[in-house]
C-alpha cells in the first residue's frame, strides 16, 4: 500500500485573508467585549470616586480630561455600543430576523457604521 507523501505545513498569512462583513462584526462584537470586561472593575472605581464627593467628581473628571484618557473613553464608548448593537443583531439572527444573507450583509454594516458614529455622539455629549 503506497502512502501519498506527507504534506508540508502551510503558512497562513491572516493579514491576506479577506474577511466576509459579517465575520468583521462578530469578531468587533467579541472584542468590544473584552474591552469591556476588563474596563469594569476600573470604571467602577472611578464611579465610586465620582459619587462620593464633590472633590472625588472633580478628581475624576481632571483625570479623564486629558488627551490619553479620551482616547480610552472613545474606546470604551465603542465597545459599548457595538457590544449592543452587535448583540441585539445576533439576537434578531437567532429568532429569524435578519438571517437571510443579504439583510445578515446588510446588519453587519449598519452595525460597523452606526457604532463608530454613535460612540462619538456619546463621547461629545459626556464631554460637555
Amino acid at each position: 500500500m503506497d502512502r501519498p507523501p506527507p504534506r508540508l505545513p502551510v503558512f497562513l498569512n491572516l493579514a491576506a485573508i479577506r474577511f466576509p462583513i459579517g465575520a468583521i462584526a462578530s469578531i468587533a462584537h467579541r472584542v468590544a467585549g473584552v474591552l469591556l470586561f476588563i474596563a469594569l472593575p476600573i470604571v467602577a472605581l472611578l464611579l465610586d470616586a465620582s459619587l462620593r464627593s464633590e472633590a472625588g467628581f472633580a478628581a475624576v473628571r481632571d483625570l479623564l480630561s486629558s488627551p490619553f484618557r479620551v482616547v480610552t473613553a472613545a474606546l470604551l464608548s465603542w465597545a459599548l455600543v457595538h457590544h449592543v448593537l452587535a448583540g441585539v443583531r445576533h439576537l434578531l439572527m437567532d429568532v429569524g430576523v435578519g438571517s437571510e444573507l443579504a439583510r445578515a450583509r446588510t446588519s453587519a454594516r449598519l452595525v460597523l457604521v452606526a457604532a463608530p458614529a454613535l460612540a462619538l455622539l456619546l463621547l461629545v455629549w459626556g464631554l460637555t
